[in-house]
């Protein structure tokens, strides 16, 4: 029967049935015990594994680690006896705080800081619905008692200002509210503004911090498209981790799945189409624009994830794509019989 290499937290061993035949334990020694369970969740070898496979993989031995299988052992084993740490002059109580060491470090290492800016970006959108909500209410409430001047057109932000600064007397204007009612309508407004303050300061502040954390995607995009691509994506880690192709639609989640029901064409673009470049180009050129971008983003994403400085030839190479596709002009549309597109999946099962 072929000996088998065995592997724990505190040393490595081979077996030969249920006895141990060949030792290498671990040091004593809290801080080396820490670095092998390290090198271990890595996937490498530890010294006192290399040293086993190096007496004895010759001989043909065997292991249940993927490790040291792929270090050549033959893959296989039967049942391991249980192995005493204390045996070897560590402590088993050891392990729990080694592990809760381990797994603190590993939280840290996993830690993406770019959730302020997700965050920050859920709460822009946040504020900017009910902000509609509470600019609709004002401006149809402050409509029934003095009509929009051609200055203010109605705005929901110059009838919040108005409201906010009309006088308590109910006698000071026509058809105003009664006083309680009025004062009601003045702390609406008064809330409206306040919410527009912080929608303003979460702009400036995300304008600030995006070019700080994600240099490459902010100089690319800008603060705030770079903002909601990372807030969209689910982190700058997510984002990193995308292809292209799933970065150019990003955003278009719902038209993507129409598509995927055969109700409608692939989506071309996402967030991207709020690029100015994209934005401005003629409709047939903003997939090739949005594809290139998308390529471009993916780059970025990678090097600000890894802390990289600002690359700049990632916006002269997309102002250069953006160029090439201008000069080539808009897509003619061909003449003939179109083919009929491939029916749905579902549809096509049934018919058959």
């Amino acid at each position: 029967m072929a000996r088998e290499a065995v592997t724990t937290w505190f040393g490595a061993f081979v077996i030969d049935g249920r006895e141990v035949v060949a030792a290498y334990p671990c040091p004593a020694d809290r801080l080396q015990l820490m670095d092998r369970i390290r090198t271990r969740r890595d996937g490498r070898l530890t010294p006192e594994e290399q040293r086993l496979l190096a007496d004895h993989l010759e001989r043909g031995i065997r292991s249940r680690d993927r490790r040291l299988t792929q270090a050549g052992a033959k893959p296989g084993g039967g049942e391991v006896p249980d192995l005493d740490p204390s045996a070897f002059g560590i402590d088993p109580a050891w392990l729990r705080e080694l592990l809760l060491e381990h797994a603190e470090e590993a939280l840290r290492s996993a830690w993406d800081a770019s959730v302020h800016i997700e965050e920050a970006v859920k709460a822009l959108r946040d504020l900017d619905a009910v902000r509609n909500l509470l600019g609709e209410r004002l401006t149809s409430w402050g409509g029934r008692d003095a009509p929009a001047t051609e200055e203010d057109s109605g705005s929901a932000d110059a009838e919040a200002r108005r409201i906010a600064q009309e006088p308590e007397d109910p006698a000071a204007g026509i058809a105003r509210p009664a006083a309680s009612l009025g004062s009601a309508r003045r702390r609406l407004a008064e809330l409206y503004l306040s919410l527009s303050a912080v929608s303003a300061s979460l702009q400036q502040s995300l304008e600030e911090q995006v070019p700080r954390e994600a240099p490459n995607l902010a100089s690319l995009l800008g603060p705030l498209l770079a903002a909601r691509l990372i807030a969209q994506a689910g982190g700058l880690d997510r984002l990193a981790k995308f292809p292209a192709s799933t970065i150019q639609v990003l955003g278009a989640e719902k038209a993507f799945f129409e598509h995927l029901r055969g109700r409608a064409p692939p989506p071309r673009h996402g967030l991207l189409f709020l690029h100015p470049d994209i934005q401005s180009a003629p409709r047939s050129s903003r997939g090739k624009l949005a594809r290139a971008l998308a390529g471009k983003v993916a780059i970025a994403a990678r090097l600000d994830r890894e802390g990289r400085p600002v690359r700049p030839e990632l916006v002269s190479g997309f102002r250069h794509r953006t160029e090439e596709v201008r000069a080539l002009g808009p897509r003619r549309k061909t003449s003939g019989v179109r083919k009929p597109s491939r029916p749905p999946f579902h549809r096509a099962a049934a018919d058959r």
